[in-house]
């Protein structure tokens, strides 16, 4: 099942962007969610994530700027990043578990999206 992504880009800092990443075909409504991005030489790390029901947990360094949010109905969830700093640019990747709680652990997501550029550059 591949997950599909949309948005992210060229931004300055102190600039906002919104990644969306949508679950066609699949029922994500009982599924926890979450966002991961990957620097250039460096491991893919936790951004957000959030439970079935509206629950979210926040990477420290990204706590009061990104919101992770979902809509179920729309079988899409959303990153909404603000003040984006140039430790920010990455890849950023969405992904969706098949059973289990939220999570901050890359292994724990079964699914994928092919991953957003969000490059935060003066």
């Amino acid at each position: 099942v591949q997950l599909v992504q949309s948005g992210g880009g060229l931004v300055q800092p102190g600039g906002s962007l919104r990644v969306s990443c949508v679950a066609p075909g699949r029922t994500m409504s009982s599924s926890a969610m979450g966002w991961f991005r990957q620097a250039p030489g460096k491991e893919r790390e936790f951004v957000a994530t959030i439970s079935s029901i509206g629950y979210a947990e926040h990477a420290d360094s990204v706590k009061g700027r990104f919101t992770i949010s979902r809509d179920n109905a729309e079988k899409t969830m959303f990153l909404q990043m603000n003040n984006l700093k140039p430790e920010d640019t990455g890849m950023y990747y969405c992904a969706m578990r098949t059973s289990g709680d939220y999570s901050i652990m890359p292994q724990a997501y079964a699914y994928w999206g092919q991953g957003t550029q969000v490059t935060v550059s003066s």
